[in-house]
């Protein structure tokens, strides 16, 4: 075997060295794991929320901070049970940078172990769960939409308001219901209301006679209500199929009616609920935004689009900040928490447990449309009951 002269072996050392010395190469793609519902009850909200995350990318010329987007699905099927797994294969095999999800509650509580557990950046671009950013709230979690309390107890201070007295109340069995429920009795006993009774039923139950005629005895002056997707729909056109509609006042949290009026129909007329979004805002970004979203998707936007729009300026924000380096997690972290997001239901802060401190709207039902009515609350801040954020 022929021995290198000590010259040749010089020069390959020097080589070896100076590969070795090359700076690292530096990642080129954001992959973002979207764990969101593409079949059942909730499919078409989460269809809208990926809808708008790709809208503000497109926009932004495809990239966020200077680097291209790369996605990959998990269809959560709005099953905690499967949750764990799902978000553990985006975290584990996909090795996701951010993952985003998603609207049932039970499983976003499920995404927001494996974020704390992984040290992995998740944006929830709907659940509202009080836990998320309250007692579970963390550096690395972040909330582009409201927490179930926001709406409800916005609601029960426009129906405490308004003089009603008294009232039912009526969900689906979990998370977000009941927290719901609690924002509105809070909101409407503060203001001299009473809730004579609060019902429920197993979700995604939408057997709901009994219940109406359990309503019907009970009298209330109103029935404040949270369900969302295909039960929201089944509910408002049995509430006017059983002639409630014109002895007891319904109101709700404003999915009841966002993303559903098409197949409510007359049923849903008129209807209040509130959300922090309507259909139509003056905010020349709103204006821009459903312009747009209506002609890539030849679909009119509601209140999820909007959120996952926002959990794309969210994640934007972030990586400008630290110009694309996503491995830099305390300034992207920083960045994001810091940002000024020009949503197109107006600009709105996050708050130290990473909620937006936004306002609430009054809507009502016109025709097709969530007709703003006004504000009900001004820059509402969720109280982040439990978070230990600094």
């Amino acid at each position: 075997m022929k021995i290198a002269s000590p010259l040749a072996r010089t020069l390959i050392a020097t080589a070896v060295a100076g590969l070795c010395a090359l700076p690292a190469v530096a990642q080129e793609k954001i992959k973002v794991g979207f764990m969101l519902p593409y079949t059942g009850t909730f499919a078409a909200l989460g269809v809208a929320i990926e809808n708008g995350f790709k809208q503000y990318v497109d926009e932004q010329g495809g990239k966020l901070g200077g680097k291209a987007i790369e996605y990959v699905k998990v269809d959560d099927e709005s099953d905690p049970s499967k949750a764990a797994d799902n978000a553990n294969k985006l975290v584990k095999r996909d090795n996701v940078d951010v993952m985003v999800g998603t609207v049932h509650s039970g499983v976003a509580m499920a995404m927001a172990k494996v974020a704390k557990d992984n040290n992995t950046l998740l944006i929830v671009p709907n659940a509202g769960a009080d836990a998320i950013t309250g007692p579970f709230c963390a550096s690395n979690i972040f909330r582009s939409s409201f927490s179930n309390w926001q709406p409800g107890y916005a609601m029960g201070k426009v129906a405490a308001d308004r003089k009603i007295k008294t009232a039912v109340t009526l969900t689906w069995k979990y998370a977000a219901g009941d927290e719901s429920v609690k924002g509105f009795k809070e909101g409407f006993e503060a203001g001299g209301g009473k809730v004579l009774k609060e019902l429920n039923l197993p979700f995604p139950n939408v057997e709901f006679q009994a219940l109406l005629t359990e309503v019907a005895a009970l009298k209330p002056d109103a029935i404040y209500v949270f369900f969302a997707g295909g039960g929201a729909v089944k509910f408002v056109k049995d509430w006017a199929a059983a002639g409630l509609k014109d002895k007891i006042q319904l109101v709700g949290a404003g999915f009841l009616t966002d993303g559903t009026l098409e197949a409510q129909g007359a049923a849903a007329e008129g209807l209040l609920t509130t959300l922090h979004y309507a259909d139509d805002l003056t905010h020349a970004k709103d204006k821009a935004f459903r312009l747009q979203y209506a002609k890539t998707y030849k679909l009119q936007p509601d209140v999820y689009a909007v959120q996952g729009y926002d959990a794309a300026q969210m994640l934007g924000a972030g990586l400008a900040a630290v110009k694309g380096d996503v491995k830099n997690r305390d300034g992207l972290v920083k960045g994001i928490a810091a940002a000024k997001i020009d949503s197109p239901r107006g600009p709105f802060t996050l708050s130290k447990a990473h909620n937006p401190v936004q306002d609430i709207y009054l809507r009502k039902v016109v025709g097709k449309n969530n007709k703003n009515e006004g504000v009900a609350v001004k820059g509402l801040a969720d109280p982040a009951r439990g978070c230990k954020a600094s």
